[in-house]
């Protein structure tokens, strides 16, 4: 399989995750080890597979409602751009997921940007709550 047929075979893998309640198993079997998570808020980047889990995993916690959508998809080769809306709180958000797939199809580097302010405020909230609460649940 080319580089581009495994990362829209990962892009596949990645809405099934999203479409089907945000499964953790779903998510480890997409991230690759060395994974690389940029969040909006925090300045570092956050590296490993555990740790991109515990993000991502809060995030599909935070954002995942029932008014999340993705409406707009870019594809180039093996990255991805995907925007998408949804609602916290009354707080409408509009965002950016930007990920990287390796040559097997697994999610290497994954960047979100958020907007506007007052939605970067809602879901750093959030997050925090979700990451306290969630990084001592995930498997180690």
């Amino acid at each position: 399989m080319t580089d581009a047929k495994a990362a829209h075979a990962g892009l596949a893998r990645w809405h099934a995750y999203m479409e089907n309640g945000s499964d953790p198993a779903l998510l480890a079997a997409l991230l690759a080890e060395d994974a690389v998570f940029h969040s909006p808020v925090v300045h570092t980047p956050q590296v490993g597979k555990r740790v991109v889990m515990a993000y991502l995993v809060a995030a599909s916690h935070v954002l995942g409602n029932e008014s999340f959508r993705y409406v707009r998809e870019l594809v180039d080769g093996n990255e991805m751009m995907l925007e998408f809306v949804t609602e916290l709180d009354g707080t409408h958000i509009n965002g950016v997921d930007i990920i990287r797939f390796n040559e097997a199809g697994m999610i290497s580097d994954f960047k979100v940007m958020v907007r506007p302010l007052k939605a970067i405020n809602k879901v750093w909230e959030m997050m925090a709550a979700q990451l306290q609460a969630g990084v001592a649940a995930l498997p180690r």
